[in-house]
């Protein structure tokens, strides 16, 4: 479970609802720096079990660099509302066709001559990730590259799975309150600032995403080939450890996109998190290297 600061937009940043021809997304979004040269938009997916606020130390840094970011709870995530009682919602091509609206809706702003004026990047987290590897599978035309951060070519790992099925068993008797309860009994780290802003992110989520998008996960099938076939600049980004998709994994899934390699040190499964300002200026980097930057290379972050 990711363990972002607070659920607090942070300063300079808008919360509100964005409103898409797929219904109403929640999104926290953070314009360009004043004196920062607008250089385009990038539209951040979290991960399983996360939320929006898994990126809000990303954007002021990425803002200072010319970068609007928007954070986005998909469908069933934290403040983005979805059904209990249709699985369909949340299968996977559903999610990515969500994400489509989305940038359809940003890129409609003021007839594109507003924020959302330039390049629009895609970026995904974890499971995040794969439902960007989607979206850009359906459609790529729109985005101007993808980058995975912490996301695997296929299904997670062994270890990761079985983790996943026990809280399938928990939320087939249990209430996500008693499934929290029991999650902090077992030890679930805690940030300094206690659990509270945790507890309430993970009550708002609607169980049957979890449900649908755990069972995705255990059973993702390897679409690489699919995705290098397109005409788009990948970056792959992880920490230098990571137990949910080893990464000889990455590497190797980086080596076949011919995409751009970056490890940040000290991170783990949420770089975003852990190290964020050298997890934003690799973004950053990557996103004004467009164009210039062999394709294939890898940077090691500090």
């Amino acid at each position: 479970m990711s363990n972002p600061p607070t659920l607090d937009p942070p300063a300079g940043a808008r919360a509100y609802r964005l409103r898409t021809a797929r219904g109403d997304f929640a999104v926290v979004d953070h314009d360009v720096a004043p004196g920062a040269a607008p250089k385009g938009t990038a539209l951040l997916l979290p991960g399983f079990t996360g939320s929006k606020e898994d990126f809000h130390l990303l954007h002021q840094p990425l803002a200072a660099r010319g970068y609007r970011t928007v954070a986005v709870d998909g469908r069933g995530q934290f403040e983005s509302a979805g059904p209990r009682d249709d699985e369909s919602v949340y299968a996977q091509r559903e999610l990515a066709r969500d994400v489509l609206a989305q940038i359809q809706a940003l890129a409609a702003e003021n007839d594109g001559e507003g924020p959302a004026a330039g390049p629009l990047h895609l970026l995904g987290h974890s499971m995040g990730g794969q439902v960007a590897r989607a979206a850009v599978l359906i459609d790529h035309s729109p985005f101007a590259s993808l980058t995975l951060v912490a996301s695997g070519p296929a299904r997670i790992s062994p270890s990761q799975q079985e983790r996943v099925r026990l809280l399938h068993e928990a939320l087939a008797v249990m209430t996500m309150e008693e499934v929290w309860e029991a999650i902090q009994a077992m030890g679930a780290p805690q940030d300094a600032g206690g659990e509270d802003h945790l507890r309430r992110r993970w009550l708002a989520h609607q169980p049957t995403q979890l449900l649908v998008t755990g069972r995705q996960l255990c059973a993702e099938p390897d679409r690489v080939a699919e995705l290098a076939a397109l005409p788009l600049p990948f970056h792959v980004l992880s920490g230098a450890a990571d137990d949910t998709w080893p990464l000889p994994l990455l590497d190797e899934m980086a080596v076949r996109l011919d995409a751009h390699r970056t490890v940040v040190e000290g991170a783990e499964h949420s770089p975003n998190v852990d190290r964020p300002l050298p997890t934003a200026e690799a973004l950053a980097d990557f996103w004004d290297g467009l164009g210039v930057r062999p394709r294939g290379r890898r940077d090691g972050g500090s």
